[in-house]
């Protein structure tokens, strides 16, 4: 028998995820996500009383369970004690909390965000909507521009060829001989990041998807005025904005892409990712 579920908190990714088990026929409660229409809504308490719990991506923002869809704020701290040995816990991006619960409160969390297969499907929809944000926020075609990727991994790559396909000439920034090789056989120009100082006057729209900071006060100096910036990275971001905004320049931070412009793609990459999980563990789905 598949294990009842309970999904708590979250953004959209997370009611479609509760849709997607519900179709599957699993029994799915909802907390946490009543701005967004989700189903089955319950108290806190009869919410915590389920064999799996879904937490949010990502699981926590300072010290609170992840709570965008409702107007309640939750301690994270006060939810642990209340949670059983025996269930399972699932959320996105759990870092160093997954092996604190277990050694504090016994608590299992694996982390369904963490998966290469999951990485992979959510790359996707971040590429297609930092195209999407791109195209809103330039009074030019992409196609014609030359653009700047920084980072060569998952998203650089489906970035860069959609960007190519759009006629865009595209430059990627990298470190590893890997990448380069990569960058070579598919037709791209490349640059090695630690060089790009020199070399960033001729772009119009500058893509970063590394979470670090690459462009410094002196590296935004040297760009065009109406150069374009998206940081598609999580935190800390690749561009020093308060260098941005004192020279002018227009910096649009967007990580999360798949959870504002593709919810329901995002979603079923993490039920996916769940179910997954559940047959390594033997369990039922």
């Amino acid at each position: 028998m598949k294990p009842n579920a309970a999904v708590l908190g979250g953004d959209l990714r997370q009611v479609w995820l509760a849709r997607y088990l519900i179709e599957d026929g699993f029994s799915v409660m909802t907390w946490g996500l009543e701005q967004g229409g989700a189903p089955e809504p319950v108290p806190l308490n009869q919410a915590l009383q389920a064999e799996l719990l879904s937490l949010p991506l990502p699981v926590c923002r300072g010290g609170n369970l992840h709570l965008p869809m409702t107007d309640t704020q939750l301690d994270a701290e006060t939810l642990w004690p209340k949670l059983r040995y025996n269930q399972l816990l699932l959320g996105g991006m759990t870092q160093e909390l997954a092996p604190r619960l277990m050694i504090d409160f016994g608590l299992t969390l694996l982390d369904y965000y963490a998966r290469e297969e999951t990485q992979i499907a959510n790359a996707l929809p971040t590429a297609e909507g930092a195209l999407q944000l791109a195209m809103a926020s330039t009074d030019r075609t992409l196609s014609g521009s030359r653009c700047l990727v920084a980072g060569y991994g998952r998203i650089g790559r489906l970035l860069s060829e959609r960007l190519q396909a759009l006629g865009a000439d595209v430059t990627i920034a990298a470190r590893k001989y890997s990448d380069f090789a990569w960058a070579a056989a598919r037709g791209f120009a490349s640059i090695r990041i630690s060089q790009l100082s020199g070399q960033l006057e001729a772009y119009d729209l500058i893509f970063n998807t590394v979470p670090a900071l690459l462009f410094d006060a002196d590296r935004l100096r040297e760009t065009k005025e109406e150069c374009v910036f998206l940081d598609l990275a999580s935190a800390p971001g690749g561009f020093d904005r308060h260098a941005a905004e004192a020279l002018g320049r227009q910096v649009i931070s967007a990580p999360g892409l798949p959870g504002k412009t593709a919810p329901r793609t995002a979603a079923a990459a993490i039920r996916d990712s769940i179910y997954h999980i559940l047959e390594e563990r033997g369990e039922p789905i």
